[in-house]
């Protein structure tokens, strides 16, 4: 048996499903990774965001922060699971075993962020910032 290992997960699910039904929401990424035989260290809601492009017909999503342990050879289960879910529209699963302890351990897995909370930042995190828009490049380059 191969080493379980940290993951760091941020999935995308549709913002109104999020709303009205938050408890079926986390049980169908429970499910997905409990298929996989991962330990899930914690699952929390974390922002939600209008899309930059539509998905699947919708345009405002919520991500869901979870950190799991798992076997690598079964992340392409975990992968193939988020594709044929009807809850997640994306999904992102990296390594998180440099994370701190304390990054890691944030929210106990059967509690919610309320909706107004913003996601915690730490000082190692880096600050998100707008790119700029293109209108903005071409004044720049005018002015040299």
């Amino acid at each position: 048996k191969s080493e379980r290992k940290l993951y760091e997960a941020m999935f995308l699910v549709d913002s109104a499903e999020a709303t009205t039904d938050w408890e079926g929401v986390t049980s169908a990424i429970k499910s997905i990774l409990e298929k996989a035989d991962a330990e899930i260290v914690s699952i929390e809601k974390w922002d939600e965001r209008k899309l930059a492009y539509e998905i699947g017909g919708k345009n405002k999503g919520t991500y869901v922060l979870c950190y799991f342990r798992a076997e690598g050879s079964k992340l392409q289960s975990v992968e193939r699971d988020i594709q044929l879910s009807e809850h997640v529209m994306r999904a992102l699963i990296l390594c998180a075993e440099d994370r701190p302890a304390e990054n890691v351990k944030r929210e106990p897995v059967s509690r919610s962020a309320s909706k107004d909370e913003a996601p915690k930042q730490t000082d190692d995190e880096p600050e998100l910032t707008e790119q700029p828009k293109a209108e903005d490049a071409e004044d720049s380059k005018q002015a040299d």
